[in-house]
């Protein structure tokens, strides 16, 4: 659940964020370079999704402009180390909570505003697979997004 700014220490946040990728691609034996963490570290700078142009805008302030393809090369190691999440509906990317346990991504989206918080409801992983089985489907990978307005823009 997303903590109101005068709780939140976002430096903080950063730095657990980045810590936490360390310690998982060590224990993966998966190369931190450089670039995967500062792309994963713009990814964190807010809890709003950033679209990979974005991060391109961003990567290239004060250097020699980045191409695309170095990161969304960044950006499909990081979604498969399970330390970024895509948003599909907003193009976008925003960072995981809890890299260290595989699981599925389950997002409110305020429309207004665009902060997304993620649900870790295990009991919606359950439900999802028990009415994909109650279809006869085998459910290996769900994505939900739901659309309305945050606590703030209501």
């Amino acid at each position: 659940m997303m903590q109101t700014a005068a709780k939140h220490d976002h430096d903080k946040c950063i730095e657990q964020a980045l810590s936490a990728a360390r310690d998982i691609c060590d224990r993966r034996e998966m190369r931190f370079t450089p670039l995967r963490r500062r792309v994963l570290e713009l990814v964190w700078r807010g809890h709003k999704p950033v679209t990979a142009y974005e991060l391109l805008d961003l990567l290239s302030v004060g250097q020699k402009k980045v191409a695309p393809p170095t990161v969304y090369r960044a950006l499909d190691f990081l979604i498969e180390q399970g330390l970024v999440h895509r948003i599909e509906s907003l193009n976008a990317f925003i960072g995981c909570p809890d890299p260290a346990h595989r699981h599925q991504g389950h997002f409110l989206i305020c429309k207004k505003c665009r902060t997304v918080a993620e649900v870790t409801e295990t009991a919606l992983d359950r439900h999802i697979t028990r009415i994909a089985a109650d279809h006869g489907y085998s459910s290996e990978q769900s994505m939900l997004e739901v659309m309305g307005l945050c606590a703030n823009c209501r």
